[in-house]
């Protein structure tokens, strides 16, 4: 067979080259798609831009949210539901993990698993090469969940909940439920944010706020089920954004704040929150912050963190896309289409907030 053709980072911050990629042997219940679509989020940024970690270096190929068709299959391999998987079938995967080392097995927190191989950041000049989503094809290795996408899901979406939709179904999972009394604040209008609303609004919520920014994305967020919205970049103060919070929550405060920002925006929240209060972090976190300890002891505050997600929050995620699309416009969701000789621009898109959710089309 021949190599495969990938768009690589060769160097931090620096455009990529559109290079060939070997391909991998495939391993016993490892999986190799064509890639039908990746989309890129602010994590592939951070990555590229330096600011995230990178495991070992480059070169590698960006893109963890991918949605391909099947073209190889190391053996015979059964899908989430235990169905056989077969030549043709769409799916998304999550990210192998070990399934034998203490977070797998005993605490039942795979996300935490110290042998987890996370896609869009691991070099592709060592076997198994193809861990990227902008390339033609993606490998899947052994200990990964293949969850295939219903037929009324884009493979664009369907690459989305690969990512941003099923860190939120996982939050939602961490919440419990939400009342029908219950206000929802929403940090963050990013696709994060976006989705949160969407499941916060399907999940009964009876207001569901949101403090982010550009301003085309809280346009945008209407369609996602937002009530009302505060332009971040409108309003800089922090003394008036919570009063315009107090002003929509009788003075007390959301109920539910969902974190879909970044670790500042944890600060605010925590202080936005009413007293018993929920916060949910889904937003990727960095840097240090400073919590004052009454938040815990006085204000009685529940602080829940969220990492990655696991097989059943992609299963749920794909189906609530297919499920609810008549209540939601997702396809909004995603702005510009690139090919592979276009990530670059696609990852400037994203890092200048011109871009919702861009897409990777490698073939």
């Amino acid at each position: 067979m021949p190599n495969s053709l990938a768009a690589v980072v060769t160097a931090i911050h620096e455009p990529l080259q559109v290079q060939e990629v070997p391909f991998p042997e495939i391993e016993s219940g490892g999986v190799l798609v064509k890639v039908d679509a990746a989309t890129l989020c602010g994590t592939d940024v951070h990555v590229w831009e330096g600011v995230s970690a990178l495991p070992d270096g480059t070169p590698y190929i960006p893109g963890h949210e991918t949605c391909g068709t099947v073209v190889e299959i190391g053996g015979s391999r059964t899908d989430l539901l235990d169905q056989p998987l077969n030549i043709g079938d769409r799916i998304i995967a999550t990210y192998p993990f070990c399934g034998h080392c203490y977070y797998c097995t005993v605490a039942r927190q795979a996300v935490l698993c110290p042998h987890v191989v996370p896609y869009g950041r691991m070099r592709s000049d060592r076997p198994p090469y193809l861990l990227g989503g902008c390339a033609r094809h993606h490998y899947f290795p052994p200990g990964c969940d293949i969850i295939r996408v219903p037929d009324e899901v884009s493979s664009p979406l369907a690459a989305s909940a690969a990512c941003a939709l099923r860190t939120v179904m996982h939050g939602f999972e961490k919440l419990g439920r939400l009342g029908t009394h219950d206000t929802v604040l929403v940090q963050g209008a990013g696709p994060v944010g976006l989705y949160a609303a969407a499941v916060a609004r399907d999940r009964g919520a009876a207001k569901v706020l949101m403090i982010g920014a550009p301003a085309e994305r809280l346009t945008l967020a209407r369609a996602f089920g937002v009530d009302l919205s505060l332009d971040l970049e409108a309003e800089p103060d922090t003394a008036k954004r919570k009063q315009w919070v107090l002003d929509h929550t009788a003075g007390r405060g959301p109920d539910v704040v969902l974190q879909c920002a970044g670790s500042l925006a944890i600060v605010e929240g925590l202080d936005l929150v009413r007293r018993g209060g929920r916060l949910v972090s889904i937003g990727a976190t960095g840097g240090t912050i400073s919590i004052p300890g009454g938040v815990f002891t006085g204000k009685y505050v529940d602080v829940l963190g969220i990492v990655m997600a696991e097989g059943r929050h992609f299963y749920e995620a794909v189906n609530f896309l297919a499920s609810r699309r008549k209540l939601f416009d997702f396809e909004r969701m995603i702005t510009g289409r690139y090919p592979l000789e276009g990530v670059t621009q696609a990852l400037q898109g994203m890092a200048g907030f011109r871009e919702v959710k861009p897409v990777v089309l490698p073939n």
